[in-house]
């Protein structure tokens, strides 16, 4: 099983990636709502969780949660934003503040999926 990171912000993505493939998760990159829903829209393609940011170029994180939950209705969402605690979530959607520490993600996503160790 896998997270898809959905961020057009190539570093921050670079680095989402890089503490949650620490914390022992595969990782699909997406640079934009177009690419995310390729994966999302692939049978054979598990996936666990979807973060995204909230503000990409092509959709809005926001129709891109109701695309994926759409295709896959018990996908957890967690939106990053820059607008912190005004983001609105429904059942199975979660935020985080932007920026964020890794120990803030980490235990955003622990808590969404439970503890994991690194290996």
């Amino acid at each position: 099983m896998s997270l898809l990171v959905v961020e057009d912000d190539d570093i921050v993505r670079m680095l989402m990636v890089e503490v949650l493939e620490d914390l022992s998760y595969a990782v699909i990159e997406a640079q934009d709502a177009e690419s995310a829903l390729k994966v999302l829209e692939n049978p054979d393609q598990t996936l666990e969780l979807m973060i995204t940011d909230v503000g990409l170029p092509d959709m809005d994180g926001h129709d891109l949660a109701k695309s994926a939950r759409g295709l896959r209705p018990t996908l957890p969402v967690l939106f990053a934003s820059g607008y912190g605690a005004d983001v609105d979530v429904n059942e199975g959607m979660h935020s985080i503040g932007k920026p964020y520490t890794i120990e803030q993600l980490r235990d955003k996503v622990s808590s969404i999926l439970g503890p994991r160790s690194a290996g």
